[in-house]
Order: structure tokens, then C-alpha cells, then sequence
């Protein structure tokens, strides 16, 4: 993420199994008025952490690129506490990669966002 995203707040926390999880601070500029986290923050977290597990998968394969994502957001996200998305990969294909990411307060059990995304891999040749 440093090397390729050095403008991004995400730390991996986990890489494996077709999962990842990943975890975005939150501080003042991440919040929207009525202190709750913004909606592109976590829509963002949730795009990284379907990127880390894809590529945890499939090798580093920097053209690999969203091409669907849908988030159901849940319940206002502590306002002071890290957002952590655990993502699984659905599918892993040549084409296409499905991953369902669940997000959440640090330290809470409750999620606080549900997203559903599609990556494209480029063919072999491009890699």
C-alpha cells in the first residue's frame, strides 16, 4: 500500500485465504457533519480491502481495477475508533474476482457497513 497508494490512511492488518482485512484511521477530516464517519471513507476501505485480498490471491497485478462496488450502510460508525473491513473472496476467476466486505467500528461486533464488489483481472499477456 506504501509503495503504490502512498496518499492512503489503510493498513493491512491480514492477508490470506482469499481474505484480507484492512484498517483505516479516523480523525477529523475522515468525519461528515453529526460526527459519523463519510460514506467514501468506508466506501474506499472497502474497495482496498477487496484490492489486498484479490492480489493476495492472484500475485501483484497493478491494472487489476473496480468495476463494480455496492455498499448497505448499517449503523452510524464510531466517530472515534478505527474502520475495519474484513473482506472474502466469493470468486477468484481468470476475468473477474466477486469479494463480500463486512466493515466495522474497531471493538465492535455490530458491522457498521456491508459491501459487495467486482474487480477485472487483465488477461495474462498484460500482466
Amino acid at each position: 500500500m506504501a509503495a503504490d497508494f502512498p496518499q492512503s490512511n489503510i493498513l493491512i492488518d491480514d492477508v490470506g485465504d482469499r481474505s484480507a482485512t484492512v484498517r483505516h484511521k479516523i480523525g477529523i477530516d475522515e468525519l461528515r457533519p453529526g460526527g459519523t464517519v463519510s460514506g467514501p471513507v468506508m466506501m474506499a476501505v472497502a474497495d482496498c480491502a477487496l484490492y489486498v485480498a484479490i492480489l493476495g490471491e492472484i500475485g501483484i497485478v497493478p491494472l487489476a481495477v473496480t468495476t463494480n462496488l455496492n455498499i448497505s450502510f448499517l449503523r452510524k460508525p464510531a466517530a472515534d475508533k478505527d474502520i475495519v473491513a474484513e473482506c472474502r473472496l466469493i470468486k477468484c476467476g481468470r476475468s473477474l474476482a466477486v469479494g463480500d466486505v463486512l466493515l466495522y467500528s474497531e471493538g465492535n461486533e455490530e458491522p457498521v457497513a456491508h459491501a459487495v464488489g467486482t474487480y477485472a483481472i487483465p488477461p495474462r499477456n498484460d500482466r
